[in-house]
């Protein structure tokens, strides 16, 4: 401990960092009867505190490692920390970059004037190029986390937190992908006031240090999830696993809509949209904090692609769960969809979807606004008070990611149907590579495809396969090596789709 408060209190981060404020949050202060603090790291003049490791670590080289240059992997945020301290420096950087890296993150690291190399699709495959080139060309590798030196920097955040914050402080949420921040904050926090408690915050689809921390020992996820790009990360580092492990006191993880309506509260409140994975802390804060509390959330980047937001806007009000998606069966009878129609009263409908589809009955999809989870439930009682059976689909992702944008009937001919969802990686030829694996022996009876910036592509596919034949067609799928579920068996595809 001792030694790294003395790396912290030494650290040489403000040539290029600036000391960011602690903002006020009064709004959602007041809604939640606690004090929200947002550490805003998206100021930062790359949008990140990554900026503060990169070059701690790099104005520590030898000047015969910085001669030679250096060369770092990253999504992104560590990338334009390590780009943005080489020029500061005056050497040569390298950036080893996910093929599924946002185009505003390439285009920035660019400008900095560092060299980019595109490989793979996370850091994990990047890293193993990186490590191959500092193999054949002999230049020093800028670890994105795992190193004492980037903890050190990072560790600088926590330090601010507890000046800006004074002595009314209960916690401070920090986002995890290797672990480096977490770790060098929690270093910092634990020595200089260990009341205070200092929370990791994970998406729920990347949460390889919960899982590490749980097992013991590191696990290695398979297929991390990538809407929050900034902490995609496959493996905690060892050194941060170590520091975590010791020191944090809880592991919050959010969902996708979690973080994106905590995303419209930092837009709100700040009139700055961040990147998901700057939005963590806050999300997790929301969903932990007690009433009293006071919790410094810390906003980690800002680096958003434009085209996410629509995806971000759309799951913000699931997040808020101010939305509830209900399938009701009614009669096909003449007034039947009137009398439906006159129920929902002035209420704000976000989506409507009917289709007559059977002699006697018809099923609707549709999309109501609503204050809370009460609301959805008050809602649904009433429907079927007044003789409409109904299905709540508010948390059913395949009815919220497909079926809303696919209503409109049933294959009666699309014989022996299963239904799978699939992730791509959103990268060029997945599809096809997809398709050459399959089509050729089972054919397609359904299709849907959305793109979310820079997270994998959510495809919902259908596919004619005798029920003799299922067994080789879940071999086939498991070679393609796409993460994917079997959803046949789906409600809101049974209601709206099926055969």
């Amino acid at each position: 401990m001792t030694d790294y408060l003395i790396k912290i209190l030494n650290a040489t981060v403000y040539d290029v960092a600036i000391k960011t404020p602690l903002d006020e949050m009064p709004a959602l202060s007041k809604k939640f009867g606690c004090r929200f603090l947002l550490k805003r790291e998206d100021l930062q003049s790359v949008h990140s505190y990554k900026i503060r490791g990169a070059y701690n670590k790099m104005s520590q080289l030898p000047a015969a490692a910085l001669k030679k240059g250096v060369l770092a992997a990253s999504a992104g945020n560590h990338a334009q920390g390590v780009a943005l301290s080489a020029k500061k420096l005056g050497v040569k950087a390298t950036i080893v970059m996910p093929v599924t890296t946002p185009e505003i993150k390439i285009n920035a690291v660019k400008a900095l004037g560092a060299n980019i190399v595109l490989h793979g699709d996370g850091y994990s495959d990047c890293a193993e190029e990186a490590a191959r080139l500092v193999k054949e060309t002999g230049v020093t590798f800028i670890p994105p986390y795992d190193d004492p030196d980037v903890i050190a920097g990072q560790g600088t955040v926590g330090k601010e937190i507890l000046e800006q914050a004074g002595r009314r402080l209960d916690a401070v949420y920090v986002p995890i992908g290797g672990g480096g921040l977490a770790s060098g904050v929690a270093e910092y926090v634990k020595a200089v006031r260990p009341e205070v408690k200092v929370i990791g915050v994970e998406p729920e689809d990347s949460d390889c240090m919960e899982r590490s921390i749980a097992a013991g020992k590191r696990v290695t996820l398979d297929n991390p999830g990538l809407f929050a790009d900034g902490v995609c990360v496959k493996k905690p580092g060892e050194e941060t696993f170590r520091i975590c492990r010791e020191k944090l006191d809880a592991i919050v993880k959010v969902s996708t809509a979690e973080m994106c309506a905590a995303i419209k509260d930092i837009f709100e409140a700040t009139r700055a949209i961040c990147e998901p994975a700057g939005a963590l802390a806050l999300a997790a804060a929301k969903k932990n904090a007690r009433k009293g509390e006071t919790c410094a959330c810390i906003v980690s980047g800002a680096n958003m692609n434009f085209d996410r937001i629509r995806f971000v806007s759309e799951e913000t009000e699931i997040g808020e769960k101010r939305e509830a998606i209900f399938e009701v069966r009614i009669p096909e009878e003449r007034g039947a969809f009137k009398k439906f129609v006159a129920k929902l009263g002035k209420r704000s409908v976000t989506e409507f979807n009917y289709r007559m589809s059977a002699a006697d009955h018809a099923h609707i999809f549709v999309g109501i606004a609503v204050k809370d989870v009460k609301e959805t439930a008050t809602l649904k009682a009433m429907f079927e008070k007044c003789g409409f059976p109904t299905h709540d689909l508010s948390d059913d992702s395949i009815a919220k990611d497909h079926i809303r944008h696919m209503v409109g009937g049933h294959a009666r001919n699309a014989v022996d149907e299963v239904v799978y969802s699939f992730e791509f990686p959103e990268r060029p030829g997945a599809l096809m590579e997809f398709l050459n694996a399959i089509s050729a022996r089972w054919n397609i009876s359904l299709f849907h495809y959305r793109n979310h910036g820079a997270d994998h592509g959510k495809v919902l596919v259908g596919f004619q396969v005798p029920e003799n034949e299922r067994k080789d067609f879940a071999t086939v799928l498991k070679a393609i090596g796409y993460k994917h579920a079997d959803v046949s068996g789906n409600a809101a595809y049974r209601y709206f789709l099926g055969s």
